[in-house]
């Protein structure tokens, strides 16, 4: 088939070049020329293991471009998916001002019938207020279809190649047979349903996803008070099918383009028909409150004196294989400790340039390896889980700190990692392995 993406972000840029890889001819547009620039030399810029590579093959093989230019990537194409940014908006709702954009582009463009696919994350009942827009600006016969996201950032190559499943949601049964089709070498796990169900399934998935991360943070709260392990509370949940493991791992809460907007928008979807989703306000206050655990555990080792402390921060990324840093928990944390008269050295393997443009370079030591931002820290403060950081040498790491603290908020060292060194560990709903201050255990 004749594909356009619309957007070379995360989403598009990643469908785009694995439509591609399974034979289709697909050109990527978007807006931003230095993006451009970058794509047609070779580069991405994003960071996705894999993502390179697969765009170069299929680029040498003709079957991938990119290009500025939307109306004449429409004109060639028979399949044209949005996948634009919908950010939040300051009130939670997702900003359609992109996308809307994007569709009265394609209206004018139009030179015959088209299938015109939303990727983009949008709230129930977008699909239909775009063919309305398109219908306004062109005479040119199109059907809609949602075909909504469900990528994980760091391994978003499997999960486009090898997709748990497909959903499309049409109301044309030609237009939702021909995008089977193309969706057929992939998986035959596909969903075929009306569109504002598929519009939903997108923002149901994350918010469950996001109530499971939450879920759990909490059970490790409880562990840490009652003497429990969250580690052996997970895997006993895991094992029941109906539970299952994924998104069971205890740590300082989500982050990143997705769960944090999303739970978000679908609030104040329920919202604007008269319903309070109060499970998924919790969700949100408890993911929010998580990441302050780093910062009360400090403030318990030094005894709630935090000024001129000099503290290390291992992990900048929301979560490791990526280089976005939106809404990681690594902002809040910093900044508060920064607010607090610490002294913050920070170091990330991929994130660092990003998390600078985010959050400024001032008032951070920003160091350029893992053993350099522990040196002569007073404690040390593992937010991100890379494999840089889980295989250091913690007797190397032990002598470089000016005190054996480590705060690992995402679990990545275990009972034998630490035997043997004078580490003063605190990790999350695991009280077994706090070496540190020990609350005294409730009777039950």
């Amino acid at each position: 088939m004749n594909i356009t993406v619309i957007g070379t972000g995360y989403v598009g840029l990643v469908s785009g070049v694995c439509y591609a890889e399974i034979g289709n001819q697909v050109i990527c547009v978007d807006k931003d020329p230095r993006k451009i620039e970058m794509l047609n030399a070779g580069e991405i810029p994003i960071y996705e293991p894999g993502l390179k590579e697969l765009a170069a093959v299929n680029r040498t093989a003709g079957k991938l471009s990119f290009t500025g230019d939307l109306a004449s990537a429409v004109r060639q194409s028979d399949v044209i998916i949005i996948a634009v940014g919908t950010p939040p908006l300051p009130n939670g709702e997702a900003n359609l001002a992109f996308i809307d954009q994007v569709a009265l582009e394609i209206a004018e463009a139009m030179n015959g019938h088209k299938i015109i696919a939303v990727k983009s994350t949008v709230p129930v009942g977008t699909n239909e207020r775009l063919a309305q827009l398109i219908r306004s600006r062109t005479n040119h016969d199109f059907d809609s279809i949602s075909l909504p996201e469900f990528l994980r950032e760091g391994s978003a190559i499997e999960d486009t190649l090898h997709p748990d499943r497909i959903v499309i949601g049409a109301e044309c049964q030609s237009a939702a047979d021909t995008m089977v089709q193309l969706h057929k070498p992939l998986t035959e796990q596909i969903v075929v349903t009306d569109i504002r169900s598929a519009e939903m399934i997108k923002y149901a998935s994350n918010a469950f996803l996001a109530t499971k991360i939450s879920f759990i943070n909490e059970i490790a709260n409880i562990c840490e008070k009652v003497g429990a392990d969250v580690t052996k509370v997970a895997e006993g949940m895991g094992h029941d099918k109906r539970i299952g493991p994924s998104f069971l791992k205890a740590g300082i809460g989500y982050g990143g383009s997705c769960f944090p907007k999303d739970t978000s928008a679908l609030i104040q979807i329920a919202g604007h028909v008269d319903y309070e989703f109060k499970l998924l306000r919790s969700v949100v206050e408890v993911n929010q409150d998580q990441r302050f655990n780093v910062i009360r555990k400090l403030e318990t080792i030094f005894h709630g004196e935090l000024k001129g402390k000099t503290v290390a921060v291992w992990g900048l990324a929301f979560k490791p294989n990526t280089d976005d840093v939106r809404d990681s928990p690594a902002l809040e944390i910093i900044q508060h400790l920064v607010d607090q008269g610490v002294k913050v050295k920070a170091y990330d393997p991929i994130a660092m340039d990003s998390f600078q443009a985010l959050f400024g370079k001032d008032g951070v030591e920003w160091c350029s390896s893992a053993l350099e931002t522990a040196q002569d820290a007073d404690a040390l403060c593992l937010l991100t889980e890379w494999d840089e950081f889980a295989s250091v040498d913690l007797l190397r790491l032990q002598n470089v700190l000016k005190q054996p603290i480590l705060i690992d908020g995402r679990n990545v060292f275990k009972e034998e990692n630490l035997l043997g060194t004078d580490f003063i560990y605190y990790s999350v709903g695991r009280p077994n392995l706090n070496q540190g201050v020990k609350q005294p255990m409730p009777v039950l």
